[in-house]
């Protein structure tokens, strides 16, 4: 059976803003069968990459990126905001509309050499994931590919992890 995972998907008019609309996985997770098929579809792109740690941003990559590394049997580690990690970090800033945040990784989440596959839910403007490819590689970590569950290609996010395989399991233009 062909899962069409836009049909679980709900799309949010002038959400957070004016102009914008909202892409809302809710839908996808809160279905059994769906949310199986799209943690499905990610195992198998990172189980052709040889991956062995998963590395999700706060907080949708962790929705993402637990269960495909559950499914795989292998590691997740999580990117976290600041003062949300107890040990020694790594950290990489990356630029907002207005202003700057900044993502932590312990020092030991990543094993030099590692083969790594970073996942989120979304692709917008590509900082957060570049962020996240950034922390990996300070640790010595080789990012073998990236996976989303949506890219909002008018954002161009790709454009910033163009050197980065990348799966996506549906892709959307417009705001």
């Amino acid at each position: 059976m062909t899962i069409n995972f836009k049909d679980y998907i709900a799309s949010v008019q002038d959400y957070p803003e004016p102009g914008i609309i909202f892409r809302d996985i809710s839908p996808l997770m809160a279905d059994g069968k769906a949310y199986a098929a799209a943690t499905d579809e990610i195992a198998a792109y990172a189980q052709d990459k040889g991956v062995e740690m998963i590395v999700g941003p706060e907080a949708r990559g962790f929705i993402v990126g637990c269960p495909v590394a559950y499914k795989l049997g292998i590691g997740f580690a999580p990117a976290r905001k600041k003062g949300k990690l107890p040990r020694p970090t790594v950290k990489a800033s990356y630029d907002l509309e207005y202003g700057e945040a900044t993502l932590y990784l312990h020092k030991d989440a990543i094993k030099p050499g590692q083969r790594v596959l970073v996942c989120d839910d979304l692709l917008a403007t590509g900082g957060t994931i570049a962020a996240t490819i950034r922390l990996v590689e300070q640790l010595g970590g080789i990012v073998v590919g990236t996976a989303f569950l949506i890219e909002l290609s008018d954002l161009h996010g790709r454009d910033k992890i163009k050197d980065y395989d990348m799966f996506t399991l549906m892709s959307y233009t417009g705001a």
